[in-house]
């Protein structure tokens, strides 16, 4: 299972849902979709520009969990 954690990061980072979703240039509702896992896939360009905006690695973002 893939889990995101991008709050976390975010969390770090001291950056809020709509500073993300500005930089990065999506809606704050998909940011936010994003954010709570409400997502079946994301494109690599999304997560590239992430990545840059909060300056941290896919890894940081994403985390895979063995299902029980």
């Amino acid at each position: 299972m893939i889990t995101l954690r991008l709050d976390r990061v975010m969390a770090d980072r001291k950056m809020s849902l709509n500073e993300l979703s500005e930089k990065v240039g999506i809606t704050k509702a998909n940011m936010s979709n994003i954010k709570t896992g409400k997502i079946s896939a994301i494109r690599f360009s999304t997560l590239d520009a992430i990545c840059k905006v909060l300056n941290c690695q896919p890894g940081d973002i994403l985390e895979y969990t063995e299902d029980d």
